[in-house]
């Protein structure tokens, strides 16, 4: 969703990477460590050219080998000191990059665990996915890389220039003034660059998208006949793409023979005066030969400077978009008093929870979704005692769900209130209430793992038999004696190894097993056969007894014998009484009950009830 979207910071924020803080704290240690390793790494980087001025003048010019074998000690001591900070750097970096990011993507995780239902219902999956995983993955890396980089190149730059002040100040001024310049055209281009790359990643996004509606969706592209638009949009799309590249194309074209052409230039200058310094023996040749090896050299730690600062700005966008996740207040909170009473959905104090009855009172209800703009509800008042079955019927989008949230506390009302066994339920924890309720969706989940754990997850101390009994009891058995390995199947991400109908019976059960004093079975039996629904419902009638529940109506069958039926038109209750009280009223339900009877002669039976 657009209002999602953190826009690109233009300019270097330090209070933006500021927030980094409480995730590279678990790992300062090791961040200090390798800052320390590369920056010592930086003063022998800048060392070692001047083993090859000292080769020049002591042993070349000379024509001498005395004293050889001891500046070879020394010199390769100096590689292997290099090869060792590096190896030491990249091991504490690893640990730095992998730490964090395991630190963000915890944060974030559990930060999810605690939002409402509201934030599920306004932002997309694709958008949380992006921040969990793409983002905290770059903010890492940035954090473990590039940062503690720009200090080497830094120091490196730094400690160049120091050597060629002290070598011979007026050479190095030649090489000085090309530092500004190389760097100025390294930050036009880069930034020239960083904006050409957005656009290429967002229209690489585009055509991946493309690629997945047209695979996707070939059956309905053909039968509508629409091939040829969907190839010309197609065509337009990778035609941006074409020429978004070729833009960076032409930048690069432009940039690398740029740099090339001043670092030629300010070689040629060295060279030049150089060579006059060394014949008017104002210098040595060996100091000639350090200053066109830092030259050359110098011009690496510029650029990458250049490219990291962009990186920089552009990882800003990462931070904001994680930090505006974490940022993001649940909808629905449990007061500091209730806290402390009953813990919360990590640390709960279940020795304080109260038993439920079932007794559900809607006391003068007046509720409007947070992202709404008028009253779904109005004045409504129920009281609904313990072991009453509660269907709410109407046509497909016409808000059957508002009540069973308001109910189960996914929403709270915006006036009025929700009372349980006859007290407010914001006087007691969230977990005290959803813990108990048993919930079957039209849409079901499973996790990834075997049949047997994710009926479990109903009860997660429940015994084998235990298990093998709720599975009986709503049919679930029939479905597990014919997979492969019964309950140990794996039933793959999601549950898509099983039909939504295997899903839906697999749901029953571990609802079933969680022995919930509240029931909700929202369009619990759409996806299963004919005859697998009558064995639940028979089941329904042994299960339900005793408990508060709802129903969210699917077939006829499921409703008729309902002690109150609730009638919902465009997110309102237009009707309430029993199925007998309702027909003689001869109003919504009585035109549903007759659209009902006709569609099952039919064969269709459900349809206008469904969603």
């Amino acid at each position: 969703m657009e209002r999602y979207d953190v826009s690109a910071p233009q300019k270097f924020s330090f209070a933006t990477w500021k927030k980094l803080w409480p995730f590279l704290k678990p790992v300062k240690k090791r961040f200090i460590m390798a800052m320390a390793l590369i920056l010592l790494a930086a003063l022998v980087d800048v060392v070692l050219p001047l083993f090859t001025m000292f080769a020049v003048d002591l042993f070349i010019v000379p024509e001498t080998t005395d004293g050889l074998g001891v500046f070879s000690a020394v010199y390769l001591a100096a590689i292997a000191l290099q090869g060792a900070l590096t190896i030491f750097f990249f091991r504490h970096c690893m640990v730095v990059e992998m730490e964090m990011g395991r630190q963000m993507k915890i944060a974030c995780f559990t930060h999810l665990q605690k939002l409402s239902l509201t934030y599920y219902n306004q932002t997309p999956v694709g958008y949380i996915l992006a921040r969990v995983m793409s983002d905290t993955d770059r903010i890492s890396g940035i954090v473990a890389w590039s940062v503690i980089s720009f200090f080497w190149d830094l120091l490196y730059m730094i400690g160049i220039v120091i050597a060629m002040l002290i070598l011979n100040w007026r050479l190095a001024l030649i090489v000085i003034a090309v530092v500004p310049v190389i760097a100025g055209i390294s930050l036009f281009f880069k930034s020239k660059m960083l904006k050409v790359n957005r656009d290429i990643r967002a229209t690489n996004a585009k055509i991946v998208g493309l690629y997945n509606e047209g695979i996707t969706g070939a059956k309905t592209t053909k039968t509508l006949v629409i091939e040829d638009k969907v190839v010309e949009e197609f065509s337009d799309v990778t035609r941006t793409f074409y020429q978004t590249n070729l833009r960076a194309v032409r930048l690069t074209a432009v940039f690398a023979p740029l740099l090339v052409l001043v670092g030629s230039l300010a070689m040629a200058l060295v060279l030049f005066y150089g060579g006059f310094l060394v014949m008017e023996d104002v210098i040595l040749l060996g100091t000639l030969s350090v200053f066109l090896s830092y030259t050359l050299v110098i011009l690496e730690p510029v650029q990458q400077m250049a490219r990291r600062f962009t990186d920089f700005i552009s990882a800003q966008v990462n931070i904001e978009r994680v930090t505006d996740l974490l940022a993001q207040e649940p909808g629905i909170t449990d007061t500091q008093e209730v806290e402390a009473k009953y813990g919360d959905i990590f640390t709960p104090k279940r020795e304080n929870w109260e038993p439920i009855q079932g007794d559900i009172t809607f006391q003068d209800i007046w509720f409007m979704y947070p992202d709404g703009d008028e009253y779904v509800l109005e004045e409504f008042s129920l009281d609904i005692p313990a072991g009453t079955t509660v269907a709410i019927v109407g046509r497909t989008g016409a808000g059957k769900s508002t009540l069973v949230n308001l109910a189960c506390r996914f929403f709270e009302p915006t006036r009025g209130k929700v009372l349980i066994d006859g007290r407010d339920y914001k006087e007691r924890s969230q977990l005290w209430l959803q813990s108990r309720l048993g919930y079957v969706l039209q849409n079901p989940h499973l996790f990834s793992g075997t049949v047997m754990e994710n009926i479990r997850y109903g009860k997660l101390d429940a015994t084998d038999e235990e298990v093998y009994a709720a599975a009986k009891l709503v049919s679930a058995d029939r479905v597990v004696e014919k997979l492969e390995q019964g309950y140990d199947t794996q039933v793959g991400e999601g549950g898509d190894r099983l039909s939504t109908g295997e899903k839906q019976l697999i749901s029953f059960a571990r609802a079933v097993l969680a022995n919930p004093p509240i029931f909700v079975l929202d369009e619990a039996t759409s996806s299963i056969d004919t005859e697998t629904e009558g064995l639940i419902q028979e089941a329904i009638s042994h299960i339900l007894t005793g408990r508060t529940s709802f129903i969210i109506a699917h077939r006829l069958s499921t409703i008729r014998h309902a002690d109150v039926i609730l009638v919902v038109e465009e997110g309102k209750i237009v009707e309430q009484g029993t199925h007998e009280q309702l027909l003689a009223q001869k109003g919504h339900y009585h035109g549903l009950y007759t659209t009902m009877m006709l569609q099952a002669e039919t064969g269709m039976e459900g349809f206008l009830l469904d969603g």
